[in-house]
């Protein structure tokens, strides 16, 4: 009878203690990350949320939470236990949530106790962000309301706790699409580059005990020219008090500091150590706040000295990083996860972008249009990767979607920079991307320049540029262009999108998108290189400061990632990084060989009708073709010099062309120069040089055929013949040659003999 009582307990014990376990499991997406598994229902992202403002005592309220749908918005506040449950803090449409369902109104609702030893404390509560709006209740009485889908709040929440068990409870309203609040890359018909909606808690929520008197906020500016930490701290609770900053490097004091609350205080730091992509050195500070000769308050943080500018460098507007012109290369970063959406399912996996990022040779990365959780800054920051930080879009491609709410957009855009405004990784501020829901730009841009002087802004990715910040930025897909400005640094904020796809590693096999298709890594990594030189071109010759390769994940079904959506590496990272290291650190002189329309008036000879066989071989006669001045194309073809019209099907195009002394250049150097739209295919002397597909936005350049170098004759006639085609959109054709070579700059003799 006792053996039998024994086994009872037993079975008991077990199952109290996989209870709360079995309350939740995962659903299954069309693909999971290998950190799916690693998720705990009673240990859910137990790192902690602010690594710059850090407390020693914390509670982290991540974990199983009752949730049920709303109805509508004066619904009656729910009694008693909700319907079901969810696991916080993943969004309800995701799988690790348990839900995987789309409702535009939800209520959560969870129990917890206050530790005993926070007595006398003030009790704040912390979100780190709810996509949308967030109702919190405490005890069945509300405490606020706060609008914002990726920024932290927090309430004080002392006067409404009771002894014993409290409870929270969350009403949450999520319009996504309806209502023009920014929402970044979210939609509810997610198709093409709009992803999946995310909705409610999407970030931790925890419990702080905080003195009446203490730390709410403070600021640290490096100056590198100074050699100092501008140090600004913000308190809470009296006037009468002051606080000791102490700096270290490691364990060894470099720097303490004696001021007051509200006032700007310069901290001189010897010997100080830089802060960059190469050697990403952080100090360590803490803040002590003083009443009298009592301490009230202590955290901790850490900064990095790092300093970004524009600065002219000859004719051009470069970006410096640390007084020096560094080129920033990097990949778009859209941080979904197929599992978690907006969350990372673990600290592991939020830094393992970065780390791949890294081992990709990449030296930035921008974030684009969405704000992540504080730790994914913290591991940018400890990695050593520059930030482009892009303010989320209000309304994106859905063109039914209502006018931006220009409010809640300035609110939201200066709480962005407010909340990170600390990180040393972050260099770049975009405001906009490309021209989506895009207005008030010279305010918005003199808005953030004020809020953050310290930092470079960008006043529209891809977008219409006012000329009102810094930086003018293009977007061209597939090759990169470039950006034309006097007295802006120029960039390419988004090109590539080369579609490689591992087939069991698809979101939706039946619906993807790619900007170009390639069948293999060895096609792959040409195709990257080949955009490489054009960026190492771009730099030398016309100014370009940084580029953003788009992307370092595929997103549902956009499968144009250097990882699938559940993080597979599709190519040799080493031969990825060896190439962003020619990008980062070569140079490439070019020297037009073959004018093109960009720099003169050319005449071709061309036809609409196809011609015989034999057509772009040098003695073809061609009877009956007319003559016509480059580039033949459509009005309002992006990037085209329109000098005849060209708005058939296919056109084909032959002219002749004279050469000096070739074998004063090395042939390797020889590219071809040329803006296509759509797919052609170019000939030299009868040769195939070159077939490419798809289209570009601007003059590029790219390499020929050996066969097609080794045909060109020197100090006599050459001929080249290209037949274009019509596929979609614009139309535009125009060629030439250039000279592309390395470091060392061709001297004035030598470009003499070889261009007639």
């Amino acid at each position: 009878m006792r053996k039998k009582r024994l086994l009872g307990v037993v079975a008991m014990f077990w199952l109290v203690m996989t209870a709360s376990a079995q309350q939740w499991t995962p659903k299954q997406a069309p693909l999971m990350t290998k950190f799916a598994k690693d998720v705990d229902p009673e240990n859910v992202l137990p790192e902690y949320p602010r690594p710059q403002m850090v407390r020693k005592n914390w509670k982290n309220l991540n974990g199983l939470w009752q949730f049920q749908p709303g109805t509508w918005e004066n619904e009656p506040y729910p009694k008693g236990e909700l319907s079901r449950n969810i696991l916080v803090p993943f969004a309800v449409e995701s799988a690790l949530s348990g839900v995987q369902e789309t409702h535009e109104r939800i209520w959560y609702r969870r129990e917890f106790t206050v530790p005993a030893d926070w007595q006398g404390k003030r009790i704040l509560l912390h979100f780190g962000a709810v996509d949308y709006e967030a109702t919190v209740f405490i005890n069945d009485r509300p405490v606020g309301k706060h609008q914002g889908g990726y920024d932290p709040f927090t309430f004080d929440i002392t006067d409404h706790l009771t002894k014993g068990t409290q409870t929270i409870t969350v009403k949450v309203w999520d319009p996504t699409t309806r209502e023009g609040f920014p929402r970044g890359k979210q939609a509810l018909n997610n198709e093409g580059i709009m992803y999946t909606s995310v909705t409610g808690i999407w970030q931790t929520v925890w419990l702080e005990p905080v003195p009446e008197k203490r730390i709410v906020d403070f600021e640290m500016v490096p100056d590198i020219d100074r050699s100092e930490l501008n140090l600004s701290v913000e308190t809470d609770g009296g006037r009468f008090l002051s606080y000791t900053a102490e700096i270290k490097d490691g364990d060894k004091v470099v720097a303490t500091v004696d001021s007051k609350p509200m006032k700007p205080t310069a901290i001189a730091i010897k010997n100080q150590k830089l802060w960059s992509p190469d050697s990403p050195f952080l100090y360590d500070m803490t803040i002590t706040l003083r009443d009298g000769d009592h301490v009230v308050d202590v955290v901790d943080t850490y900064f990095g000295m790092r300093k970004i500018s524009v600065e002219k460098e000859g004719e051009f507007q470069r970006l410096y990083l640390n007084n020096e012109f560094v080129f920033q290369m990097g990949p778009l970063d859209q941080g979904f996860w197929p599992d978690g959406l907006y969350t990372a399912p673990t600290d592991e996996a939020l830094r393992y972008d970065l780390e791949k990022t890294k081992e990709l040779g990449f030296n930035m990365t921008r974030k684009h249009i969405k704000v992540e959780p504080q730790r994914w800054y913290y591991w940018a920051d400890k990695l050593g990767l520059m930030v482009w930080q892009d303010m989320p879009s209000p309304n994106s491609y859905t063109f039914a979607t209502p006018e931006p709410n220009k409010e809640a957009f300035t609110r939201e855009l200066m709480r962005m920079v407010e909340t990170h405004k600390n990180s040393p990784s972050i260099v770049m501020w975009v405001i906009f991307n490309e021209s989506q829901a895009q207005h008030d730009t010279e305010r918005y841009a003199a808005l953030v320049k004020g809020l953050d002087p310290s930092r470079v802004v960008n006043e529209a990715s891809g977008g219409t540029n006012h000329g009102a910040a810094d930086v003018a930025d293009v977007h061209s897909y597939p090759p990169p262009a470039y950006a034309q400005s006097p007295y802006q640094a120029t960039v390419c904020g988004e090109y590539g999108g080369i579609g490689y796809q591992l087939d069991d590693h698809i979101w939706n096999p039946d619906d993807l998108m790619q900007y170009v298709t390639i069948d293999n890594e060895e096609e792959y990594v040409a195709m990257y290189d080949d955009f490489a030189d054009m960026l190492v071109q771009f730099k030398t010759n016309q100014g370009m400061s940084a580029a953003v390769y788009t992307e370092i994940t595929d997103v549902e079904i956009e499968l144009n990632g250097i990882m699938t959506y559940d993080r597979v590496m599709k190519v040799d990272p080493k031969k990825i990084a060896r190439i962003n290291q020619k990008i980062i650190e070569e140079k490439s002189h070019i020297y037009p060989l073959v004018l093109t329309a960009k720099e003169q008036d050319i005449d071709w000879q061309y036809t609409f009708s196809k011609p015989k066989d034999g057509w772009e071989k040098m003695d073809f006669e061609a009877t009956g073709w007319k003559i016509g001045q480059g580039g033949f194309g459509s009005k309002g073809t992006p990037g085209a010099i329109n000098g005849t019209t060209w708005q058939s099907e296919d056109i084909w195009l032959r002219r002749s062309f004279e050469l000096g002394n070739i074998g004063k250049i090395n042939l390797d150097d020889i590219r071809l120069r040329i803006h296509h739209d759509d797919e052609c295919v170019v000939y030299i002397n009868g040769v195939k040089a070159a077939e490419l597909e798809k289209w570009t936005s601007s003059y590029t350049t790219t390499t020929i055929s050996d066969e097609a170098k080794n045909a060109l004759v020197a100090n006599g006639t050459n001929v080249i013949a290209i037949h274009c085609k019509q596929d979609i959109g614009g139309q535009y054709i125009d060629a030439g040659l250039s000279i592309a070579t390395g470091d060392k700059a061709l001297s004035a003799k030598t470009l003499e003999s070889v261009i007639k």
